[in-house]
């Protein structure tokens, strides 16, 4: 049901071994200095992961959700900041594609799809957090331009982004909230100035910062598909691609600790036998296989409704519900089995137990994920 053609076998291969030959070998090292992974980066661009959600003749390789869903993961396995770096950029580029107009299209999608040009999205605000329609972020019309005042945070890449897509307020009057909303490209500007990075327990090496905006001034021609009031709409959308994207990290994390977990627990030895021959490890281990195989299994099948074209609010919630839930206690249970090995950064589980918590946090919180699915479980009528 989730099969990959040979492309895209091709594709997930192909960033398997990137992981496994040029990730894993240095994550450690640049996660524990906090250092951006640059040389990473750069070699993602040349394998044209940050244009598999753009469509010709704009990109080369488009792939399905459910193939994006498993590079994330193969991504997230080796280091979860670097599925971050590329998780936000997707989704910008699918909103571009679906709602952007041709001119937007045309100029910015050639260079998202290379890497050349990086972008995020912006949404949270200080006093804001889940409650976007509590946003404060207003941009005015005066003559042709638009003018931004506000602030937004927990913003990734956005030193390195040459393009935010900032969701505000451009009819601070509207009723309901939602309804004065639009998605503005914002180019670098002055007026805009990433105003703080933010210090975290894990996500390191890429940055999450404060941006400001003060009278930045941006062109009419920068409201994402030429019409006020749908940004809220759009960006819902956008959000299924963040929220399976979210899920997959996820699950790469979840599965990085239980490979760890697992070779561990067959090296190591207590009373004349590998530790995983104890019951208690042993059930452990059997746990956290289930619950991962089931969360694969969620975060595919949204997907899979993503690329049939069918509604998957409700599906992508429930991935990335299940699925964060799992990292952490799968995260929490690998550190276990390595005993006071888990709580040394000599080894990566403690790495993973960090990395953890922000797909609980992320893309809307878990609690926001709940109310989506039981709104879509009512409005549907049960389980279909």
């Amino acid at each position: 049901m989730y099969g990959l053609d040979a492309e895209e076998r091709a594709v997930v291969a192909t960033v398997r071994d990137f992981v496994d030959n040029e990730v894993r070998p240095v994550a450690r090292e640049l996660e524990h200095a906090n250092t951006y992974p640059e040389e990473l980066i750069d070699q993602m661009k040349e394998l044209g992961v940050f244009g598999l959600a753009v469509p010709e003749p704009y990109g080369e390789v488009l792939v399905s959700a459910v193939c994006y869903a498993q590079v994330t993961e193969e991504l997230a396995r080796g280091w979860m900041s670097l599925a971050g770096a590329m998780g936000g950029h997707t989704v910008v580029c699918k909103l571009i594609d679906t709602f952007g107009t041709a001119e937007q299209k045309k100029t910015y999608l050639p260079r998202l799809a290379t890497g050349e040009l990086r972008v995020t999205m912006a949404l949270t605000e200080p006093g804001g957090g889940s409650d976007l329609q509590a946003m404060r972020t207003h941009a005015l019309r005066d003559g042709g331009d638009y003018v931004i005042n506000g602030s937004k945070t927990w913003i990734t890449n956005a030193r390195r982004s040459g393009l935010v897509a900032l969701l505000c307020k451009t009819d601070p009057t509207a009723t309901p909230a939602h309804r004065g909303m639009s998605i503005l490209l914002v180019e670098k500007v002055p007026g805009f100035t990433v105003s703080k990075d933010l210090p975290k327990l894990g996500y390191k090496g890429v940055e999450s910062c404060e941006l400001s905006f003060d009278d930045a001034r941006v062109p009419g021609d920068a409201l994402l598909g030429g019409e006020e009031g749908q940004g809220f709409s759009q960006m819902m959308k956008g959000l299924e691609t963040g929220r399976i994207q979210v899920a997959a990290r996820a699950t790469g994390v979840a599965r990085a600790a239980l490979d760890d977990a697992l070779r561990y627990a067959q090296e190591r030895e207590s009373f004349g036998k590998p530790i995983w021959q104890h019951q208690s490890i042993g059930n452990h281990l059997a746990d956290m296989a289930t619950r991962l195989t089931a969360a694969r299994q969620l975060v595919l099948h949204a997907a899979a409704r993503l690329d049939a074209g069918e509604r998957c609010d409700m599906e992508a919630g429930m991935a990335k519900l299940f699925a964060s839930e799992t990292a952490m206690e799968i995260t929490l249970n690998a550190l276990r089995i390595h005993g006071g090995y888990g709580y040394s950064t000599e080894f990566d589980v403690e790495r993973y137990f960090r990395d953890a918590p922000l797909m609980i946090v992320g893309e809307g919180t878990n609690e926001i994920q709940r109310n989506v699915i039981v709104r879509q479980l009512v409005a549907r009528g049960g389980l279909q």
